[in-house]
């Protein structure tokens, strides 16, 4: 199949390297150069410009925000030089508003939209074992199923109104954002006592908390490793903006979802951005007055 690329970063690259290795004739393009030259070497094509990658059957797309979709495919006009009937699976985690807005703009134009957000971090992009939640014209959700197939364990389908991949895919990662801020504030609790945060998680993520979220982020949280990050704090920060504002759409109040924008703003403020969203645990030992541990 003919598939363009669009966005490289850990993510997006390990996605397009299985597409690659699956047999895809995959065209790759990406705002900052570097991570092109990597999958050209696999066998992808580069292009010239992003209206370059939309000349196939499918379109893959995994850009940062919203600013950055917008940028390429509104803004840039990128979507208008698209080939009649693409296919567009947008992987990202973009906001309500945005989901419906390129729905419209899709359907407007003649060509269909899926939207796709993935659980799952760069390890388990790389070894396909994503789950992704699909939203979209069943049609297009059918042909895409053995792309699908390719870079994740499971597909999620939510019907053919692609913003509902967008509420669970906001949700969920609300809910991750939850578990890391309730780790952080229960391992400085247990150091003020003079238990370490390796000791309390190993208990909990052994017992109550056994589940891949908890032993994940607890083993960073616990060994103090944040950098390189799997998922950037500011992406964290990002996120939770975002639920908060689809909460407002619909009066929705998420009084924890306040709670959580200002503890991910005080890690960014205190220049942990870049790192892991697990980071959040420096936030609850900074403001108890205690080092890592």
């Amino acid at each position: 199949m003919k598939i363009g690329f669009v966005g490289l970063g850990s993510m997006g690259s390990a996605i397009a390297a299985n597409l690659i290795r699956a047999g895809h004739q995959v065209r790759v393009w990406n705002r900052s150069p570097g991570p092109i030259g990597e999958l050209v070497d696999l066998g992808a094509t580069a292009a010239a410009s992003a209206r370059d990658a939309l000349h196939g059957d499918v379109l893959f797309s995994m850009l940062a925000d919203d600013a950055a979709v917008r940028s390429v495919f509104v803004d840039g006009g990128a979507l208008r030089h698209a080939t009649t009937g693409l296919i567009h699976v947008n992987l990202a985690t973009v906001s309500i508003r945005l989901a419906g807005e390129l729905t419209e703009l899709h359907e407007t134009l003649g060509l269909r939209y899926v939207a796709a957000p993935v659980f799952g971090r760069p390890d388990a992009a790389r070894s396909g074992q994503l789950n992704i939640v699909a939203a979209g014209d069943a049609g297009a959700l059918e042909q895409l199923q053995s792309l699908f197939d390719v870079i994740g364990q499971k597909t999620w389908k939510l019907g053919d109104a692609p913003l509902r991949a967008n509420a669970v895919k906001i949700s969920g990662n609300f809910m991750i954002a939850a578990a890391i801020e309730a780790m952080a504030e229960a391992t400085t609790l247990a150091q003020a006592h003079g238990v370490s945060s390796a000791e309390l998680l190993d208990i909990l993520t052994s017992t109550l908390f056994a589940s891949p979220v908890y032993k994940g982020y607890g083993t960073l949280i616990a060994e103090q490793r944040f950098s390189p990050p799997g998922f950037a704090l500011r992406l964290g920060l990002k996120d939770v903006r975002l639920a908060l504002e689809a909460g407002d759409t619909r009066h929705v109040p998420l009084p924890l979802a306040s709670l959580l924008r200002d503890s991910l703003l005080e890690a960014v403020a205190s220049g942990d951005g870049e790192l892991d969203w697990a980071a959040l645990a420096k936030v609850a030992q900074r403001r108890a007055g205690l080092d890592a541990a």
